[in-house]
């Protein structure tokens, strides 16, 4: 178990009963999903030491909590990072990080001015809360949080209080930690669009229970999975961009398989991570002899999901080399004037595919 993080909680807390087992990876960004009220800050904070339930919590070989141990929050080797950046307001950008040093104990593997650079805040050093944007408090709190020499970080929400300007600045910054840092990240998350960018690892949450855990991809591709009924259901598959034609049109191989995109600032063999709307992805039986749309794939159902009296989920796999799964969200009318089956080879048309992020 040392390379994994185990929860095991139950209990009350007023009305709400809490009852999760999983574990998640000691590297990337594990997202816990869910609706409001479904339990994941109850799971933030008692990973924190500031609900007590009852089970198991561990870090790595470290236990933080079971049947005959609890380790008080000062103890735990963590960063909190708040919906409200929670800054010492008398204090400089500089002094804030400079307590999150002295909250660290033993080694110290993550440097001051990497944490800056890595935040983009060395220009901010000598300011005071008050003449900072959203973004930049939360910047400010992420670097003193990590300063701290954590385990694991925590973010509840992080995102949440910024509008979508402030949300657009601070991402990629997110995105710089996954790529520079090897602590594993616990996020908490209503808004699937972060999950789908930043997530690697979701655990999918409802009414205090668990419904699904796994990578990122595993979960949103199950036959069962919860969030195909979404109408903004999407695929988020791992790519590579191969090239670049004159006109600006990028390739992507996913899964042996070319897509093409928009794609600026690039370059040949960066990892991509690549979004493809169900609603975006139709379905024919041939191709077809001319279409604006770029990416008509060859492709293979692999299964067919009710989803209403007049709708359904065809789950489609277009790789070659490995398995890469999408999905289509089609009328039955459409499904069965088509008279589609699981089995068949079809062509899947894409009519948008977006990246979710560079990695």
């Amino acid at each position: 178990m040392g390379d994994v993080i185990g929860i095991a909680l139950t209990g009350r807390l007023g009305d709400f009963t809490l009852n999760v087992d999983f574990t998640a990876p000691m590297h990337g960004i594990t997202a816990l999903f869910g609706p409001s009220g479904c339990g994941k800050t109850t799971i933030l904070r008692a990973v924190a030491g500031l609900n007590r339930m009852t089970g198991r919590i561990t870090i790595g070989d470290e236990i933080w909590q079971d049947a005959h141990h609890f380790r008080p929050t000062h103890r735990r080797a963590l960063g909190y990072v708040f919906q409200e950046a929670s800054l010492f307001a008398h204090l400089s950008v500089r002094a804030n990080l400079g307590y999150g040093e002295k909250r660290a104990r033993g080694e110290k593997h993550i440097r001051f001015d990497d944490v800056v650079d890595l935040l983009g805040i060395g220009h901010l050093i000598n300011r005071f809360p008050e003449h900072l944007s959203g973004g930049e408090r939360q910047r400010v709190s992420i670097g003193r949080a990590l300063l701290s020499q954590p385990k694991l970080l925590l973010m509840d929400e992080p995102l949440s209080a910024l509008d979508r300007m402030a949300k657009d600045e601070i991402l990629p910054y997110f995105e710089a930690l996954h790529a520079n840092l090897k602590i594993p990240i616990l996020l908490v998350s209503h808004d699937i669009s972060e999950v789908e960018r930043l997530a690697d690892h979701l655990i999918l949450l409802r009414q205090g229970r668990m419904l699904a855990a796994g990578p990122l991809n595993d979960v949103l591709a199950a036959p069962d999975s919860p969030l195909a009924t979404r109408r903004d259901f999407a695929a988020i598959l791992p790519a590579r961009v191969t090239g670049f034609a004159p006109d600006g049109i990028a390739a992507l191989d996913i899964g042996g398989r070319e897509l093409l995109t928009l794609a600026d600032g690039l370059q040949p063999g960066d990892a991509v991570r690549v979004r493809i709307a169900a609603s975006d992805v139709s379905i024919a039986r041939s191709p077809h002899a001319a279409s604006s749309i770029l990416n008509a794939l060859p492709a293979r159902i692999v299964g067919i999901d009710p989803l209403n009296p007049a709708e359904a989920s065809i789950r489609l796999d277009i790789g070659t080399r490995t398995k890469a799964l999408i999905r289509a969200r089609i009328t039955r009318r459409s499904l069965n004037a088509l008279g589609l089956a699981a089995g068949q080879d079809v062509v899947a048309q894409i009519k948008s595919v977006s990246l979710a992020t560079n990695r």
